[in-house]
């Protein structure tokens, strides 16, 4: 069975036998479900195996936790071989083989499967736009008359606090994501955010689209404050947000160029705030008179 999907104006499909169970938990992915088939840019299909190469080129293993995922990245010859696992010290449960470019891709389901879907097609969907103006990061976003506002920082900053002290106390607000949206600068030169099928803890997979009104990095502090970033903060605060290998340098040349387009179109600002009511009407009234 083949199912093509459509995030951000990108589609992609999967192809797995039409009885495997793991068509029955990919609910998540059901909301971006299209009939056009046409113009993927990538197709992922699902093999019995993913042979090992012993001659493979180390390129990177990341783990930022103990307890988080494990992402193995190599290369051989024009070919990128990535495994996973669920933490730094687990077996892998899943492996990929991947052209150059991104666009052909096969996947082996060792254990865990769910997990290791949803980690894969997540980076891969991030390396695989990366040529196309599109950038994946880490936000909260909140929806406000017709525009997206986008809440980042370190993880336990409070991102999905605030949309939620927006939804609570500003009216007419509703949650869009609440981990990996999906931003991509428009050949209108429009800067839009949209839902994916990605959103960590919280079940929020809305197809949704949003022109950008604002980007707030939050940081905790004993009292509310917001101030808007001089450009090169606002480069330093986004680029560190992005998913995706930056330590490849043909991925990194268009984080960057996404990057610019993104901080010449849309104001950013950093706010300091307590998890209260008067951080998000301080925040919801500086940034929706942009």
């Amino acid at each position: 069975m083949k199912k093509t999907y459509k995030v951000a104006g990108h589609k992609f499909a999967v192809i797995m036998p039409d009885n495997d169970p793991a068509w029955n938990e990919m609910h998540n992915y059901e909301p971006f479900v299209t009939a056009d088939a046409d113009d993927c840019i990538f197709v992922a299909e699902q093999v019995d195996a993913v042979p090992d190469d012993p001659n493979k080129e180390k390129i990177a293993i990341c783990c930022n936790a103990p307890r988080e995922p494990r992402i193995e990245v190599y290369k051989r010859e024009n070919k990128w071989l990535m495994n996973v696992a669920p933490t730094f010290d687990t077996p892998v449960c899943f492996r990929f083989s991947l052209d150059e470019r991104f666009q052909k891709v096969q996947f082996q389901i060792i254990n865990y499967w769910n997990f290791s879907f949803n980690t894969m097609m997540k980076l891969v969907f991030a390396f695989a736009t990366t040529y196309r103006d599109t950038l994946q990061i880490h936000s909260s976003v909140t929806m406000k008359d017709g525009k997206g506002y986008m809440f980042l920082g370190r993880s336990g900053t409070g991102k999905s606090t605030h949309s939620q002290l927006w939804i609570k106390n500003i009216e007419g607000c509703e949650l869009m994501n609440d981990d990996n949206p999906v931003i991509r600068v428009g050949e209108d030169g429009v800067v839009r955010v949209y839902g994916s099928p990605w959103s960590g803890k919280t079940p929020c997979y809305r197809n949704l689209e949003a022109p950008i009104g604002a980007i707030v990095n939050l940081r905790q502090a004993p009292k509310n404050a917001i101030r808007r970033l001089s450009v090169v903060e606002a480069y330093a605060s986004l680029y560190t947000s992005f998913t995706g290998m930056k330590f490849v340098k043909e991925l990194a040349d268009g984080y960057h160029a996404a990057n610019v387009k993104l901080i010449n179109s849309v104001p950013i600002y950093e706010l300091e705030c307590l998890p209260d009511a008067d951080a998000a009407f301080l925040c919801y009234n500086t940034v929706s008179q942009q």
